[in-house]
């Protein structure tokens, strides 16, 4: 991949942009006084955590600003010689779509439920570009973003696709009116790696046929060393660096570019070591041969909907999980990876008991397999799981101490006095103050409410947690902090972890060992060590090439 330099003038011109949130206290600034460009051809990353302006800067492009919440209070923005911040929305209507287009991050709340595929496709060509036969083009879009059986897909329901094939759809539908900017908001947050890698490949081959230009806004570094031409670091609505991305990443001026790129797990980081870094000198070692392990699984199966009909008989279905085995010993940390679809999360619910399967399952020694929901209220104290969403994880009408204090409650754990301080301690311990026991969710960031749910499993002081997915959706430097926690805990207390993840630098960072899932199988196991520096199957090879490497020479070199 070679650099694209800046030629001739600006496609897209953002002029001292600010805008003002109204708020009950009144107006706050949100964006502040931003300026860049865009040029033909060219790829700019917009980078920085949740809540640095990032999306309101694309919507504020796209004339998609709410106006009962958000409103743009100076600068311009200047497509070519329009100036579009003074259009009303009928005109911006015919510039959205068919000159700028726009690629959200989650495809399948921007599609059509009712719609299929082809009638969604050919319903933006007819409004945006007017063909004579859109049905024909929808096709030809579709083969452009190179989805499999394209003909078919134009018949499917958003539903009935993978999250990887409606990304391709979204991008499809993005460029079949051939636009001169297209923003492309967190395009890749929500796939696995593998997807991502291939999503992003084609977004490069498309550029290229197209001569499209890219805005491309993201938080994860890697992505951006990979796209990006020139990059953008925005910080609480502020653009605080800007430049070349080789001058960026090679060189960055600011602290706070520095510290998002500090914060990126790096494959091969721990080459040679044994196991995962550690934040205290109080490490406790994995245990020894010969300790019982805290999680025993053998020949773990789950299969979802049943086997036979009242008068037909229906084929089974497939095994969602077909008959894996593996232990976690006190103190170890066991990475799961794997695509999504692999059986990673419905293995973890299983070892929990939250849904049925065949096969033994050992908590401490003790057999979970065929144990009523009340049965196992016992072994809630020995296990618990911390899930990638904190906020759907945590009920919103109930305040903090409240939600961190319920399991105790439930397992009638001390009074009411001992349980408040029970929580003042758990808080502190995962680095928020005793007072946020009487906020509520909404009242705090993404990493602030993992931290919560993370409190909330130690209340019962397990033995083993499943951590699902548990910094998926945080920021690169939320989730750096929130994985120096889980190991701070881990050596404090002796923890175990069953980590589930997609990402395998994340997986590197946080395991002893490591075993790789497709198709609901365990493929390949072993220490951290062995998959990290000597992968023996193509797929553990697949899954490692297709992280990105936040290094833009890398890419530069291609």
């Amino acid at each position: 991949m070679t650099e694209t330099k800046p030629t001739g003038a600006p496609v897209l011109s953002v002029e001292r942009l600010s805008v003002d949130a109204r708020t009950p206290e009144g107006l706050k600034r949100v964006l502040d006084d931003i300026s860049f460009d865009l040029y033909p051809g060219e790829t700019l990353c917009i980078a920085g955590e949740s809540g640095s302006g990032k999306s309101v800067t694309s919507l504020s492009i796209m004339g998609l600003l709410p106006k009962a919440s958000l409103k743009v209070t100076s600068g311009k923005i200047r497509l070519g010689e329009r100036e579009l911040t003074t259009l009303s929305n009928s005109q911006m209507r015919h510039i959205r779509g068919g000159e700028i287009a726009m690629i959200f991050q989650e495809p399948m709340t921007s599609l059509n439920p009712v719609m299929n595929i082809g009638a969604q496709l050919v319903e933006a060509i007819r409004e945006h570009q007017g063909s004579a036969n859109p049905e024909a083009t929808a096709l030809e879009m579709l083969e452009a973003v190179q989805i499999s059986d394209p003909a078919r897909r134009l018949k499917q329901f958003p539903h009935e696709l993978s999250g990887g094939m409606r990304q391709r759809v979204m991008i499809a539908m993005a460029l079949s009116c051939r636009p001169k900017v297209l923003i492309a908001d967190e395009p890749t947050t929500a796939l696995d790696v593998t997807v991502q890698a291939q999503i992003l490949e084609l977004m490069r081959k498309l550029k290229a046929e197209f001569g499209t230009s890219i805005i491309m806004i993201t938080h994860d570094m890697g992505v951006v060393a990979e796209m990006a031409d020139r990059v953008v670091i925005m910080q609480q609505g502020r653009i605080v660096e800007q430049g070349p991305s080789v001058e960026v990443f090679g060189h960055p001026r600011e602290l706070y570019t520095r510290q998002l790129l500090a914060a990126v797990p790096r494959l091969g980081a721990l080459a040679g070591t044994d196991g995962p870094p550690r934040v205290s000198k109080s490490a406790i070692a994995p245990a020894q041969r010969g300790t019982a392990p805290v999680l025993h699984v053998t020949d773990l199966s789950v299969t979802y909907g049943g086997a036979s009909g009242l008068i037909f008989k229906r084929k089974a279905p497939p095994a969602t999980v077909d008959g894996i085995s593996f232990d976690i010993m006190p103190g170890e940390t066991m990475g799961l990876v794997g695509e999504s679809g692999s059986g990673k999360s419905t293995t973890g619910k299983a070892v929990l008991g939250l849904i049925p399967f065949s096969g033994s399952v050992q908590i401490e020694g003790r057999d979970i397999a065929g144990l009523s929901q009340h049965d196992m209220r016992p072994f809630r104290r020995s296990a618990q799981m911390i899930f990638q969403d904190p906020y759907a994880s945590l009920d919103p009408r109930m305040s903090v101490g409240k939600a961190v204090a319920e399991p105790l409650v439930i397992h009638g754990i001390g009074n009411a006095s001992e349980r408040q301080d029970r929580v003042a301690e758990l808080l502190r311990r995962v680095g928020l103050t005793p007072d946020a026991a009487t906020r509520y969710p909404h009242e705090f960031s993404g990493g602030q409410r993992q931290r919560i749910c993370i409190a909330r499993a130690l209340a019962l002081e397990p033995k083993l947690i499943v951590a699902d997915e548990s910094v998926a959706a945080l920021d690169v430097s939320v989730r750096a902090r929130v994985l120096d926690l889980m190991l701070e805990l881990q050596e404090t207390m002796g923890l175990a972890y069953l980590f589930i993840s997609h990402d395998m630098a994340v997986i590197e960072r946080m395991s002893h060992k490591v075993a790789v899932m497709r198709g609901g199988r365990i493929v390949e196991t072993g220490t951290r060590r062995d998959i990290f520096e000597n992968p023996r199957e193509d797929y553990t090879q697949a899954l490692m090439a297709a992280v990105p490497i936040p290094d833009p020479t890398v890419y530069r070199k291609c």
